[in-house]
């Protein structure tokens, strides 16, 4: 019924992928979130958005990879080599 939203670093990345990934939760969009995140880290002399992005850096997975699908040529290719 409803659909899980998880927290997941982006690969719409600048630095790490952290305020991209913050945006795609929201829905919104990542230059959005970069400007906000710039503007705290200005006005709070550096250190707290720097170390609250190091922590996110660090805490935030990545998003996994979805099961690939192999296509009809890749399949023969791949049942050949075995």
């Amino acid at each position: 019924m409803f659909k899980e939203k998880k927290l997941y670093k982006s690969t719409d990345k600048k630095i790490d992928g952290v305020c991209a990934g913050i945006a795609e939760f929201f829905e919104i969009d990542p230059t959005i979130v970069r400007v906000i995140y710039a503007l705290i880290t200005l006005f709070s002399a550096g250190i707290g958005g720097i170390v609250v992005y190091a922590i996110l850096s660090f805490v935030m997975p990545r998003r996994p990879f979805p099961d690939y699908q192999y296509n009809e040529f890749e399949q023969n290719r791949t049942d050949n080599n075995e």
